[in-house]
């Protein structure tokens, strides 16, 4: 077989008054005319020659303005040749793609644990950062005679990559007692539906096997949790209870009631799990802007963005043994909306998770940088619905993403800031303003102007019935909507363009931030959280933001509408996606 260079020849002119001719030479495999095209029309989209032939090259010299003619005899030899060789190349490449596919499934997973047990064996080797820890009780001492130790999970729903399970165990094994994991499954909780609940069921079944497997109880206790947590730290003889942080105000009225419930000499600890600098420590106050937090945070990322130690095998097991969940029974006690079905592409759990980011870091991260912002690009991380529930941490998202650092700058710089500096500026906003789900929580200038606008005319007003099931004059709301409801998830870029909508076609802005975080809330899988209500207040309230040109209805708040989303991206692909998809 002949291998050889095949080398392309081409002059391009630029199509300003300046022209310059640049030749490009370019080593590839045969390939057919056909595919030359897209080369001779733009020589910089080498992306378009990505075809491979590794075995057969053919020896020609090809230019652009002639193409040195060849016998049809041995022309159409090194045709069948190639096709030949293609076909084969074809199969094994797709022999390799398949079976590193099978290795990345738990290649990140390994990855993962085997650099936890590279930092320590155990949580009591570790230097625990005493920063991430709030005393929520009045006592602080662990009390003799007790027997165990109660990680009250909550937010965080996931066992390794935990700081505030860490924190449990590494109490647990320093008073050499048993752990148990404790998990209070609410009937409801504002306007979370069978979709969210059998989210957070399915990754709990996950995190139940995985405490059997490491020698600690997991319970699920059904009811709130002023009502059932204490009276198992009674029974059980737990001398110490840990929960893990939330800035909202429902979970912060939970841990309020169990704090009041608990026995007096039981000490009450809280550890913020979920961010990656704690937000108490992050910030002292109500930070205005992205600009105003980023260098506090950045300044202590050293002391806090550090690798997990691993939750190992307990050593103290319980007098006796947990009983298994009764799953389907923890199902009948809730009393939710269960039309909002489960979605495909989201499969509970931390394996599941880590899968994703796994996706993510081959498949997405190098477009992440440029086309995040495209509603038609697959480049998101889709992680969103794991961070939430805490099936994974963010924490290890960014201890994965930053090693790609070198190869995608620009992609690991954009997610860095979303993941960390927009996400803990969220939970900031919504620890420190207890209306953040309220016009009362808005700066005043955003109060003022929205009040001064709000009888302006409006040209469409919709009822809330309507924007549900997608019944607008707009193609592309429409289809946003759908999305949501369809799939649980809504783009980024458009989350902002269906929220200044809402605003724009409701009566006031009062009902319109309502709407919208009833609708988020009730089909997003990350709904109900302060990365949704914090959107829903930017987009309406311009939380976050800077007043702009005044106008009707909106006042100084961004504005943003249908023409400025066609210069962004093909509106028209992403409205024709969804046409025919039907959500009643």
């Amino acid at each position: 077989m002949i291998r050889a260079l095949r080398t392309f020849r081409y002059t391009h002119t630029h199509s300003t008054s300046k022209s310059c001719r640049r030749t490009f030479s370019l080593k590839a495999a045969f390939l057919p005319p056909k595919h030359l095209e897209p080369f001779r029309r733009n020589p910089f989209c080498i992306s378009d020659l990505s075809y491979s032939y590794p075995t057969v090259y053919w020896n020609a010299h090809c230019y652009y303005l002639g193409v040195r003619k060849m016998s049809d005899k041995k022309k159409s030899k090194r045709k069948a040749d190639t096709e030949e060789s293609a076909k084969e190349s074809s199969k094994k490449q797709k022999t390799e793609v398949t079976d590193s596919q099978g290795q990345g499934q738990n290649g990140l997973i390994k990855q993962i644990t085997e650099s936890r047990k590279k930092l320590c064996e155990s949580v009591a080797e570790f230097k625990f950062n005493k920063k991430r820890i709030k005393v929520l009780s009045k006592v602080q001492d662990f009390p003799d005679g007790k027997n165990g130790v109660v990680y009250w999970m909550s937010r965080d729903q996931r066992v390794q990559d935990n700081w505030a399970m860490l924190y449990a165990q590494r109490l647990a094994l320093k008073m050499e007692v048993p752990l148990h994991v404790c998990f209070c499954l609410v009937p409801k909780f504002l306007d979370a539906t069978i979709r969210h609940y059998r989210f957070i069921l399915k990754g709990l079944e996950e995190v139940e096997k995985e405490c059997q497997e490491l020698g600690i109880s997991f319970h699920l206790l059904i009811g709130h949790a002023k009502d059932v947590l204490p009276s198992f730290v009674k029974d059980h003889q737990i001398g110490g209870v840990i929960t893990d942080f939330s800035p909202l105000r429902v979970p912060a009225e939970w841990v309020s009631g169990v704090s009041k419930a608990l026995p007096s000499d039981i000490p009450l600890c809280q550890v913020d799990a979920h961010n990656v600098v704690p937000c108490w420590e992050a910030s002292p106050k109500l930070e205005y802007g992205a600009r105003t937090i980023r260098n506090k945070i950045h300044s202590q990322l050293s002391q806090y963005l550090t690798e997990f130690p691993p939750v190992s095998k307990h050593p103290h097991k319980p007098k006796a043994a947990s009983q298994p969940v009764d799953w389907s029974k923890a199902e009948d006690s809730l009393e939710v909306d269960r039309k909002v079905t489960e979605v495909d592409w989201a499969v509970p759990g931390s394996t599941a998770g880590l899968n994703m980011l796994e996706s993510f870091c081959h498949e997405r991260l190098k477009y992440f940088g440029s086309d995040r912002n495209n509603p038609n690009k697959n480049a998101l991380s889709n992680l969103s619905p794991w961070i939430k529930f805490g099936q994974i941490s963010v924490q290890r998202c960014i201890l994965t993403v930053r090693q790609y650092r070198s190869k995608y700058k620009e992609s690991v710089e954009s997610y860095i800031e979303e993941a960390i500096i927009r996400r803990e500026l969220s939970d900031n906003f919504c620890f420190y303003n207890k209306n953040y789900d309220s016009i009362d929580g808005a700066y005043d200038w955003a109060k003022q102007t929205l009040k001064v606008h709000a009888d302006d005319e409006r040209k469409y007003v919709y009822t809330k019935e309507q924007l549900e099931f997608a019944k607008t004059h707009d193609d592309l709301w429409n289809a946003a909507q759908k999305q949501m409801v369809l799939e649980g998830k809504m783009h980024g870029f458009l989350r902002m363009y269906w929220a200044k909508k809402i605003l724009e076609w409701t009566p006031s802005p009062k009902v319109a931030l309502e709407t919208a975080i009833y609708l988020n809330d009730k089909y997003s899988l990350d709904g109900r959280d302060p990365n949704g209500y914090v959107g829903c207040m930017w987009s309406i309230c311009g939380i976050h933001d800077q007043g702009w040109k005044e106008r009707d209805i909106f006042g100084k708040i961004r504005y943003m509408n249908y023409a400025g989303c066609k210069r962004k991206f093909d509106v028209a692909a992403f409205e024709r996606k969804y046409k025919s998809k039907s959500i009643q």
